[in-house]
C-alpha cells in the first residue's frame, strides 16, 4: 500500500498524458479517482511505524542511493492532510475548470503535483527528498502558468521557478553538509548518529550552518523573507491550485522538511545561531506580511499574505525548538486555509471573474453556503476561542514564544491582531453591505460540486484539533492547554488582540464605499518587488544575459561555430571547382595521376 501511495498519481498522470489528452472529461476523472484512492490509502496507513524496504536506485562503489518510504506518525498524517485536501480541490476543480480548454493538461499536472508532494512527505532520505523537492518545483510551475497565453501568468511562473531555485542551491550544499557531519543521507541514519553522541564531536559554528543551509530550502518553498515574493504572485494560477500550493502541499513542504531534520538529528542541533536566526525570519515574516496583508484589495492576494504570515508562525515555533506546535498549527491551517482559498474561487466563480473586494459587496445574500463557510474559515484563522481549531494551534505557538522569547511573543499576538484585522475587512467589504458592481449584483450560489468541499472543509475548520491524535502523539507537551507558564498573560492577549482587530475591521469598514486607509509602504509590499525588479533583475540577471549572449553570439557562434563552419565552407568551395562536371577536365586529372603513379614508383 505504501508504495502503492507513492506511484498511484504519477501513474495517473502519465496515464492522462500518454493516452487522454483528447479525452478531458476521462482524464480529470483518472485523477480524482487516483487522489480518493491515495486519501483512504492514507486513513488504512495513519500511525504506522512499519516502512517497506528500500529500493536501491544506484551504486557508485559503495555508495547507494536507494528510493524508500518512511512510515511514521509524521508522515503518514501529514499524507492525510496533503491527500484530503487534494481530493477536495480537485473535487472542487471539476466544476471550476469545467469549461477550460486545457483541461486535461490541468489534470494531469494536479497529478503530477501530488506525486511529487506524495514523495517529499514519504521519504527516507535526503537524495529522495531533494529529486522530488525539485520536482514539486517543476509541477508547480506547470500549475501557476497554467494559462501561459496570460504574460502576467507566465511570469509568475517563472518567478516562482526561479525563486525557488535560489533557495534550492543552499539546500544542495547544507544535504552535502550534513553527509560530512552525521556520515548518512538518511533520516534513520541521522538518528542513529544522534542517539550514539554523535552531536558532540560537531563544532557549534559547522552544525549551524548546516541547518542554515538546510533552511535556505524552506525559505524558498514556504516564501520565508526574502524569497517570499514569488507566493503572492502565484495567484495568477487558477484559483484551486492557489488552495492547493497555499493550504497543505508545496509551501508546507520546507515547515515538513525543517521538522522532519530537526526530529533526525535533535533539537540540541538547533539550539544555537541557526535555531534564533530560523525563528527571528519566522517572525519577521508573519508581522511584514500581515502589514503587507492590510492593504491589498484582491482577495487572493489577501489570503496569499494571510499564508506566509501563518507560515512565519510555523518556521518560528521550529526555531523556538518547538516544531511540534509549529506542525500542529500547519495541520490546522491546513484545512481552513483551503477552505478560504476555495471559498474566494467560488465568489470569483460567481462575479465572473472579478477578485477586486471593493466591487463585491452583499455577495452573504446572494451567496448563503459561500458566505458561511467563508465566515466560518475566517473564524478559524483569526482564532475564535474554544471553538476553532486555529485557537489551539496558534495558543501552542504564543506559548512557546512566550516561554522562549518574549519579544517574538509580542510580535506574534500584535500579528493575531492584524490577522483578525485584514480579515474582518476582506469579509465585510465583500459579503456584507450592498454590491458595487453589475458583477457583484448578478452573482448566485455556485453549484454542489463546489459548496460541498466548502462544506466538508468548514467541519474541519472547526474541529480539526480534535483529529490530531496521531500527529501530536510526536510531543506531549501539545495539547497542553491550559498548563502553560504565563497561561493568563497569553490566553489574555490572544482574546484581546482579536476584540480589537474585530473592532478596528467593522467600524473602519462597515459600508465603505472605499478604503478609508492608504497606507503605500503596505500597499506596495514594502518596496521589496520594485527592488528586485529595477536592481537585482535590471541590473545583475539582465547584465549577466548580456554577457552570455555576448559569450554566445561573438565566441561561441563567431569564433567557434561560425569559424569552423566558414573554414569548412571555404576548404568545401575548393574541392567544388575541382568537381568541374566537365569530362575532359577529369581525363585531365586522371593523366596527371598516372604520370606521378608512375614518377613516383620508377624514382
Amino acid at each position: 500500500m505504501a508504495w502503492l501511495l507513492l506511484f498511484l498519481p504519477l501513474i495517473a498522470a502519465a496515464a492522462n498524458q500518454l493516452y487522454l489528452k483528447r479525452n478531458a472529461y476521462i482524464a480529470s476523472l483518472v485523477s480524482v479517482g487516483s487522489v480518493a484512492a491515495t486519501f483512504l490509502i492514507s486513513l488504512l496507513l495513519l500511525g504506522k511505524n512499519a516502512s517497506p524496504d528500500p529500493v536501491s536506485w544506484a551504486t557508485i562503489g559503495d555508495f547507494s542511493i536507494q528510493i524508500g518510504i518512511k512510515l511514521d506518525q509524521l508522515s503518514t498524517g501529514m499524507m492525510v492532510v496533503v491527500t484530503g485536501v487534494g481530493l477536495l480541490v480537485h473535487i472542487f476543480s471539476l466544476a471550476y475548470m469545467a469549461d477550460d480548454s486545457a483541461k486535461a493538461r490541468y489534470f494531469t499536472c494536479l497529478s503530477l503535483f501530488m506525486f511529487s508532494m506524495t514523495g517529499i512527505v514519504l521519504a527516507s532520505n535526503f537524495i529522495m527528498t531533494f529529486m522530488f523537492w525539485e520536482l514539486v518545483g517543476l509541477s508547480s510551475y506547470l500549475l501557476i502558468g497554467h494559462w501561459y497565453q496570460k504574460d502576467s501568468a507566465a511570469d509568475a511562473a517563472k518567478k516562482a521557478f526561479i525563486t525557488n531555485r535560489i533557495g534550492d542551491f543552499g539546500f544542495m550544499i547544507g544535504i552535502l553538509m550534513l553527509w560530512g557531519i552525521t556520515g548518512s543521507l538518511s533520516f534513520d541514519g541521522m538518528e542513529q548518529w544522534k542517539v550514539a553522541g554523535g552531536l558532540s564531536g560537531v563544532s557549534t559554528g559547522v552544525i549551524g550552518a548546516a541547518i542554515l543551509c538546510i533552511f535556505c530550502g524552506a525559505v524558498g518553498k514556504s516564501a520565508q523573507m526574502p524569497l517570499h515574493v514569488w507566493l503572492p504572485d502565484a495567484m495568477e494560477g487558477p484559483t484551486p491550485v492557489s488552495a492547493l500550493i497555499h493550504a497543505a502541499t508545496m509551501v508546507a513542504a520546507g515547515v515538513y522538511m525543517l521538522f522532519r531534520v530537526q526530529l533526525s538529528i535533535g533539537e540540541a542541533a538547533f539550539d544555537n545561531f541557526a535555531g534564533h536566526t530560523i525563528a527571528w525570519i519566522g517572525g519577521i515574516t508573519s508581522l511584514c506580511a500581515a502589514l503587507m496583508a492590510t492593504q491589498q484589495n484582491d482577495i487572493k492576494r489577501i489570503l496569499a499574505y494571510s499564508t506566509l504570515s501563518q507560515l512565519g508562525y510555523m518556521v518560528m515555533a521550529v526555531g523556538l525548538l518547538h516544531g511540534q506546535a509549529g506542525m500542529f498549527h500547519l495541520f490546522t491551517h491546513a484545512w481552513f486555509k483551503a477552505l478560504l482559498f476555495l471559498g474566494s474561487g467560488a465568489v470569483i466563480y460567481a462575479c465572473h471573474h472579478q477578485q477586486d473586494i471593493w466591487k463585491m459587496g452583499g455577495l452573504l445574500k446572494k451567496m448563503p453556503i459561500t458566505g458561511i463557510t467563508f465566515a466560518l474559515g475566517t473564524a478559524a484563522l483569526i482564532a475564535v476561542p474554544f471553538v476553532t481549531s486555529g485557537f489551539y494551534s496558534k495558543e501552542e505557538i504564543l506559548a512557546a514564544a512566550f516561554e522562549e522569547n518574549k519579544v517574538l511573543f509580542w510580535i506574534a499576538v500584535f500579528v493575531a491582531f492584524l490577522t483578525t484585522f485584514y480579515m474582518t475587512r476582506a469579509f465585510v467589504v465583500a459579503f456584507l453591505g450592498k454590491s458595487r458592481s453589475e458583477d457583484a449584483s448578478h452573482a448566485h450560489e455556485v453549484g454542489p460540486l463546489m459548496f460541498v468541499p466548502l462544506i466538508v472543509l468548514a467541519a474541519l475548520a472547526i474541529g480539526s484539533a480534535w483529529l490530531t491524535g496521531p500527529l501530536n502523539a510526536i510531543d506531549p507537551r501539545v495539547h497542553a492547554h491550559g498548563h502553560h507558564e504565563g497561561h493568563s498573560i497569553i490566553l489574555g492577549a490572544s482574546i484581546g488582540s482579536l476584540i480589537l482587530g474585530l473592532l478596528a475591521g467593522f467600524i473602519l469598514y462597515n459600508g465603505k464605499e472605499k478604503d478609508p486607509i492608504s497606507v503605500p509602504l503596505f500597499r506596495e509590499r514594502f518596496y521589496i518587488d520594485a527592488i528586485y525588479d529595477n536592481f537585482i533583475v535590471r541590473y545583475f540577471q539582465n547584465g549577466f544575459a548580456a554577457v552570455v549572449h555576448f559569450f554566445d553570439e561573438f565566441l561561441i557562434n563567431g569564433l567557434i561555430v561560425g569559424g569552423s563552419s566558414r573554414i569548412a565552407e571555404s576548404v568545401g568551395g575548393l574541392f567544388r571547382r575541382v568537381q568541374s562536371g566537365n569530362l575532359q577536365g577529369y581525363a585531365f586529372v586522371f593523366g596527371i595521376g598516372v604520370i606521378l603513379v608512375i614518377y613516383f614508383t620508377a624514382f
